[in-house]
């Protein structure tokens, strides 16, 4: 699955093969990495990727290690890295990669070193897990004498952590969000405000600190605190409480607040990153111009609780563990971009840029490339096409990605960057700041390798070169041969690329796991599909292999790739792909029909839009108002309607010939599953809808009331099939496309049409001059009046009935589906209504209903770990015979290493806890936890009255298409 590079089919002298050991050249084999002995320690994708890529670099001794909570071990889950790595000696297994605990990560780390020493490994490869960011265990990997494949542990150090990061980046003169970066310090100076005093813990505590640095009269009791802090971690002490941590943090929050109206307040945990431990508050200063003391105390009051949330995320609420917290402004109307970085200690080469902003809970959804060629290309385009709103904003965004890949490179070489990592960045219009680096390779790695290669030139000999295409090949070749590595030059391979991530997620984006993949089809040419090889058929029988999502570590099952000569082409090439895919099994759900929905809303806008990170949400709520507006129509009740009303229209236009007149209401008859099967499944999908209505944005308009068909419907018909992958194929089940007998009367009319519009000179967009033409009582195009009136007559039959599908357009109508708009300088415009935090919770109950429960039960949302309190040692949410109100916190799930907290859809009183075994317990979705008696009785509804509801709406629809 991995594409070969045009730069290589246009250069077939270079040495293109990963094993530089074979190369003539003694320079370019110098740099062999075949005596690596790498063992990988991480799991999805990127360790199928690793050990393809060096296979391919000629490295035999690897290993991997497994966890038992990880799918590859899962029952009837046959892993494929388990059918290429056939020995088992080199697999290797542990409880859990990480521990649920900070003495079980420090016993992991010392065991994960015995498996590397005990087996012959020389180095450690953890790929995009936490593992690849965590300075102790890279430190420990380094005093064992192992190799770590990646940044070093005074790089981890020194960029990984995120407040010292920031203070990294303002020594730099690097760009970074507002905020305060030391609150454990100003919390330990709470409890020792003096000099003297925090000398005197030094002193009763036995710290170890470096004697010239606590005995300086000049340096801060800010960064004194720090240096005690950090003797305080070596030596596993806790110099404060969690509650004088919290009471100081909400002291922070409530300042900022008062400093920076209307806005909101991002907490990070130092040693978070992919979502975790990080949380925002503020949401109801927003609309406040000037909020009183009471409205900013009542705000800063979610701290405390929100700080247990992320340390409980993060593993970092055990005694001695740093439990700083980044206070920083959310920047509201942000993008995401990223820089991808590559260096060897000495040098640091930045790579161009990942927008990032389409996400949601901090979790990445949709990545596209941003890199500086491709951003010219754009340019050209836009004024060329006259674009001028466009072409300014397109020469912002390449200001900013140039200020930004300087900024950098100058931040890697600052913390000796000697491998590649991320710098991370949200972008403000024109304006950036610094937000973090991730010392790992990203899951979205591959959006840059496929925009640029490597090359790397003997500086002797300029002729003497070799090219490297893989990230994880390139942090092989630095972890072997660091030094030596001169700086590469960047090819352009491709101007841009995009990524899916493809996840177990319901229609809401929550997580879903446990499902079994029981069928995947084949990659289709141009897909670039990480999926750990789940697709793999067995290489003995042939046969799919189904898999169980288990999803203890994260939701991901997939990354779609596409890459192309724009932005438009890779956003194309993906809405193929995503077409293209079949994906069955049992309890399994997915994302793919939202990437689906939301890749062609792009392509029907401006594929150059720039999303901001409050995009999606909205997003995903006006979808929900689609799926429920959509719930109301009865497409086949509304053929029959319509029938009733052609009976009607025929025999009065064709009174004296009833053989006409009957051939035509058979015609119609005939229609019905062509109709109302596409209809059915862009109604029963939002996600669907959400796209086909986007697509299909010029093809009408809304005329008093009434829609009016641009494009000629038949057409639109076609397409519609082909948009939901039902185009005819013989050797497809009948459920799965359009039937045969639709089919040809489909091309029939198809061919009827275009010979019509050739036979009259008219183009394919010209269907309202070709309407106009067939209202013509005498003949036109050279035809006679008999030919003529049959060609009326044809056409009338050809399209009788397709008026239907306006039906859809006004569904986007009604819910104002077209006031999410793309501005001609590339902004989006939001409507006010779609950030309604009650909308929101209420269309993601729309997308996905609550599991179905009986009046006095309340059952689990999602499978997951079950917690009933906020934080070890806290007291449980709820206890029997207490009273609840409506969105009060009831319990805490865990799911895919993300805490979702709970709140009661209703008030009432639990009557009994349910849930046997404590915090930590596995349930089921639907699973009753508590027995309750609500407040208020549920009335429940008459389906009868929601049928005849379903059929008013329906045949008011109707007459606003006929």
């Amino acid at each position: 699955m991995k594409q070969t590079s045009d730069y290589y089919i246009k250069n077939p002298l270079i040495h293109k093969d990963r094993r530089l050991g074979k190369s003539p050249s003694d320079w370019v084999s110098s740099f062999s990495c075949e005596d690596l002995k790498p063992l990988i320690v991480c799991r999805g994708p990127i360790r199928k990727e690793a050990m393809d890529v060096y296979e391919e670099m000629g490295i035999t001794h690897y290993g991997i290690l497994l966890s038992e909570k990880d799918s590859i071990v899962y029952p009837n889950a046959l892993a494929p890295e388990l059918r290429q790595l056939t020995d088992s000696r080199r697999v290797h297994r542990v409880p859990d990669y990480t521990g649920a605990s900070k003495e079980e990560r420090v016993e992991r780390i010392h065991q994960i070193i015995s498996i590397a020493k005990d087996n012959s490994y020389d180095s450690i490869f953890a790929g995009y897990g936490f593992m690849a960011e965590d300075d102790e265990f890279v430190a420990a990997i380094e005093a064992a004498g192992l190799k770590f494949i990646g940044p070093c542990s005074a790089t981890q150090a020194g960029a990984g952590k995120k407040d010292e990061a920031k203070r990294t980046a303002l020594t730099v003169n690097v760009s970074v969000t507002p905020g305060i970066d030391n609150v454990t310090a100003r919390t330990l100076l709470k409890k020792h405000p003096t000099r003297e005093k925090l000398l005197a813990l030094v002193k009763s505590d036995g710290f170890k600190c470096d004697e010239q640095v606590i005995s300086n009269p000049d340096i801060s009791l800010e960064d004194l605190a720090d240096q005690i802090l950090y003797a305080s971690y070596v030596k596993g002490v806790d110099l404060f409480s969690i509650e004088e941590l919290c009471a100081q943090v909400q002291a922070e929050v409530a300042d900022m607040f008062r400093k920076y109206p209307q806005s909101r307040i991002r907490l990070k945990a130092i040693g978070g990153g992919g979502g975790k431990g990080q949380r925002i508050l503020g949401a109801s200063l927003l609309p406040l111009k000037k909020a009183d003391d009471k409205a900013i105390a009542a705000a800063a009051a979610e701290a405390p609780t929100l700080v247990r949330e992320i340390l409980n995320e993060v593993k970092a609420n055990g005694i001695g563990d740093n439990k700083n917290v980044l206070i920083e402004l959310n920047i509201e109307q942000t993008r995401h971009n990223e820089i991808q970085l590559l260096g060897n200690g000495d040098w640091c080469i930045a790579l161009g840029g990942r927008d990032c902003s389409l996400q949601m809970h901090e979790q990445k959804l949709l990545e596209v490339s941003v890199t500086q060629e491709g951003l010219m290309a754009a340019i050209e385009r836009a004024k060329a096409a006259g674009n001028k709103s466009e072409a300014k904003a397109l020469e912002s965004d390449l200001k900013v990605l140039k200020r930004m890949e300087e900024e950098s490179e100058r931040f890697g070489r600052a913390v000796g960057l000697d491998s590649a990592s991320t710098f991370e960045c949200i972008v403000d219009r024109d304006r950036h700041f610094f937000m973090e680096v991730n010392t790992r390779i990203q899951v979205e790695h591959r959006v840059t390798e496929l925009c640029y290669n490597l090359k790397f030139t003997n500086p002797k000999d300029k002729n003497d070169f070799f090219v490297v295409e893989s990230l994880v090949e390139a942090m092989a070749l630095l972890a072997r041969h660091k030094e030596r590595l001169p700086k590469p030059e960047r090819l352009v391979r491709f101007n841009a690329s995009v990524e899916a991530r493809l996840n177990a997620t319901d229609d809401s984006l929550s997580p879903h796991a446990g499902g079994m993949i029981r069928y995947w089809s084949k990659p289709i040419d141009g897909e670039i599909r990480d999926d750990q090889g789940i697709s793999m058929l067995n290489p003995d029988t042939g046969i799919f292999v189904k898999y169980k999502v288990a999803g203890a570590y994260d939701s991901n099952i997939a990354l779609l790739l596409t890459k192309g000569e724009d932005r438009r082409d890779s956003y194309e090439r993906m809405s193929e792909v995503i077409r293209s895919t079949t994906l069955r099994g049992s309890d399994l759900a997915t994302n793919l029909e939202f990437h689906y929905g939301l890749v062609n809303w792009f392509l029907g806008t401006n594929v150059m839009a720039k999303p901001t990170t409050r995009f999606v949400v909205p997003y995903l709520t006006l979808v929900g108002t689609l799926k429920e507006e959509a719930n109301k129509l009865d497409p086949v009740f509304a053929f029959l309607q319509m029938k009733k009303h052609y009976a009607k229209l025929i025999a009065e236009q064709f009174p004296d010939d009833p053989k006409v007149a009957k051939n035509m209401s058979s015609l119609l008859d005939r229609k019905g599953t062509l109709i109302t099967r596409p209809m059915e499944r862009l109604l029963g999908d939002p996600h669907l809808l959400s796209g086909w209505l986007s697509m299909n944005t010029k093809n009408f308009r809304i005329d008093n009331g009434k829609v009016v068909w641009l494009r000629n419907p038949l057409g639109v018909l076609n397409d519609t099939y082909d948009y939901l992958h039902m185009s005819f194929r013989p050797h497809k089940p009948a459920a799965e496309v359009i039937w045969g007998h639709d089919n040809e009367l489909l091309q029939e009319a198809l061919s009827f049409s275009r010979t019509l519009r050739e036979k009259l000179g008219l183009q394919r967009d010209e269907y309202f001059q070709l309407c106009e033409l067939l209202q013509k009582d005498e003949p036109q195009g050279g035809m006679d009046a008999a030919t003529w009136e049959q060609v009326r007559s044809a056409h009338f039959g050809y399209e009788a009935g397709l008026e239907l599908l306006g039906m859809l357009f006004l569904v986007g109508v009604n819910v104002k589906f077209w006031d999410l708009r793309v501005e001609e300088d590339l902004e989006i415009t939001i409507p006010e209504y779609l950030t309604d935090p009650d909308l929101q919770a209420r269309m993601k109950k729309v997308l996905v209903p609550p599991p179905a429960t009986k009046a006095d039960e309340i059952v689990s949302v999602c499978g997951g770990m079950y917690y009933a309190q906020e934080a070890p040692g806290m007291p449980a949410f709820v206890e029997e015979g207490m009273h609840f109100d409506k969105g009060q916190p009831l319990y805490i799930i865990e799911v895919m290493k993300m805490f979702n907290k709970v709140n009661a859809p209703f008030s009432g009183t639990i009557d009994k806890i349910l849930i046997q075994g404590g915090d930590g317990t596995i349930v089921q979705k639907g699973q009753p936890l508590f027995k309750v008696t609500p407040d208020e009785k549920f009335v429940e509804v008459d389906p009868n009255e929601i049928e005849r509801e379903k059929r008013t709406l329906t045949t008011k629809y109707l007459k606003a298409v006929l």
